[in-house]
């Protein structure tokens, strides 16, 4: 009996063990199968900021906590910040996922700022009928940097792009040739000369294009795998997409504009409250701008300047030569607001001369009102009744003083002349509470 027990717990346990180990067996290549891949998308479509650079590198952090198999950077700017395309620069190069800068779509541009981050990319792509180059750095005013300090700014930047474009493999030439002479080309001639490696029409063509290149990332060699990835699309936080509004120069001014009336309307007529309030918002937007954008201290001043000169000319009789002083100020400080030695970003020169021609006839035509204001005798107070007429309720004598109504009171009053009741006369003067009346002729 013991025997036959021990015979089928043998039994047992053989069977238990086999099971399992096919149980695990089967386990297995479910627990190994590599997870489906995915591409994480990012659109760049304006300037070049603070902003921009601070949503690239917040997506290349999650795109590798995330384990995304590359970051695609969509790109579509007409430049903008060097110190942000530096950052950026910097940033992709020491990625810790293969990036993948597109140009796209048809029509879009990766000008000077945006040729330096192209450039940076593991894969550079672009899209039919887009164009990259014009790098060129400008002065204040958009005109060719000049002399020693033109010659630093354009050597420095030059070996900046030479050796972005070393560091990938892509033309070095070329690249310094978009610094020096503006070289702008479109997507054909670029894949051509070696300044982008795949003309894509869209992204799923630009991924199965991508799929087996062998690319540098964090010091080790990857081959790209993203035919048919998934694409997952990230976006700004909302103080990303508020900080890439306001490095709009155009928004920018005219934010400065709008304060400056806001506040302007506020002191002339105080307790309107609504125009006070919304000034200040506006010029603090404009302040708060000026860390994203680089703001010439001399513009600025002479904005100021230019305002309060054509605030002066309402008040004080010049015959137009604070008026003329403060519109040249003002268009002059206008057009050297941004500095264009960092930036290719400029305001609209007719949004400046229609803010200009705006801003004088508001601050002459409030001033125009608050003076003539001033100007007219009350109507309201003891100071309201000179020269109003009043109906006498109790007879006045020469030297017998009476009662008058007026303004809705009556009045103690004396006159010259002898005046019955319901007589009308009018008042010439007030001495305390007595008013000096005169009988209508």
């Amino acid at each position: 009996m013991r025997l036959r027990f021990a015979a089928v717990a043998a039994l047992a346990i053989a069977i238990a063990s086999f099971a399992s180990d096919r149980i695990l067996a089967a386990r297995e290549p479910a627990s190994s199968a590599a997870p489906a891949p995915w591409v994480e998308l990012i659109v760049i479509d304006g300037s070049i900021n603070p902003a921009t650079a601070s949503f690239i590198e917040d997506s290349l952090a999650s795109a590798d906590a995330g384990g995304a198999s590359a970051l695609v950077i969509e790109l579509d700017t007409p430049g903008g910040l060097l110190t942000s395309a530096e950052k950026i620069v910097k940033d992709i190069l020491a990625a810790p996922v293969p990036v993948i800068v597109y140009v796209a779509p048809s029509g879009a541009g990766a000008a000077s700022a945006g040729t330096f981050i192209t450039e940076a990319a593991n894969v550079a792509a672009m899209a039919p009928g887009t164009t990259i180059g014009a790098a060129h750095p400008v002065e204040e005013g958009g005109e060719e940097l000049k002399g020693v300090i033109g010659q630093k700014v354009e050597n420095f930047t030059a070996t900046f792009a030479r050796t972005i474009a070393q560091q990938r493999g892509r033309n070095e030439d070329w690249i310094e040739q978009a610094v020096r002479r503006s070289v702008a080309i479109g997507e054909r001639e670029a894949l051509a000369r070696n300044v982008v490696d795949i003309v894509a029409p869209d992204l799923p063509g630009l991924l199965a294009q991508a799929t087996g290149r062998k690319v540098r990332v964090a010091g080790r060699t990857l081959t790209l795998a993203l035919a048919g990835a998934a694409v997952r699309r990230a976006r700004m936080t909302p103080g990303q997409q508020l900080l890439n509004t306001l490095a709009d120069p155009n928004i920018v001014y005219l934010l400065l504009m709008a304060g400056l009336i806001g506040l302007y309307f506020e002191f002339a007529h105080p307790g309107v409250i609504f125009p006070g309030v919304a000034g200040a918002i506006c010029l603090l937007l404009a302040l708060a701008s000026f860390q994203v954008l680089p703001v010439n201290l001399t513009g600025l001043l002479l904005i100021f300047l230019g305002t309060g000169l054509l605030i002066a000319e309402a008040f004080v009789a010049s015959y137009g030569i604070l008026g003329l002083g403060g519109v040249i100020a003002f268009i002059i400080g206008s057009l050297f607001l941004i500095d264009t030695s960092q930036t290719e970003l400029v305001i609209d020169r007719d949004i400046i001369y229609g803010a200009a021609a705006g801003l004088t006839l508001v601050i002459l035509g409030i001033g125009y009102l608050v003076a003539r204001e001033r100007r007219r005798r009350s109507t309201i107070g003891p100071e309201g009744l000179l020269g109003a007429v009043a109906e006498v309720r109790e007879a006045i004598a020469p030297g017998a003083p009476g009662k008058v109504f007026v303004h809705g009171e009556i009045w103690r009053a004396v006159s010259t002349d002898a005046l019955g009741p319901g007589a009308r006369a009018r008042v010439k003067s007030i001495d305390g509470l007595e008013l000096q009346v005169q009988k209508l002729s």
